[in-house]
């Protein structure tokens, strides 16, 4: 799935990303490093695997399209 970075925190290596609808989804350090991400920048689209349903819904893997996929 692919959405938009909204938020990041270099010191947590936590944020945020839009999906496609709008749709806010939070992301942790976990998430961040499964990735093989350095810096994640608000604007840049990404490719990510979720988790949960409703409002227990968390991105559990991001990273940019042009990275392969762990």
């Amino acid at each position: 799935m692919q959405a938009t970075a909204f938020t990041y925190d270099p010191e947590t290596r936590g944020g945020s990303v839009l999906l496609d609808d709008g749709t806010p989804l939070p992301f942790d350090a976990a998430a961040f490093d499964a990735g093989g991400l350095r810096l994640l920048r608000p604007g840049q689209r990404v490719r990510i695997r979720t988790d949960g349903d409703g409002p227990t819904r968390h991105v559990v893997f991001i990273t940019l399209q042009t990275f392969p996929d762990a």
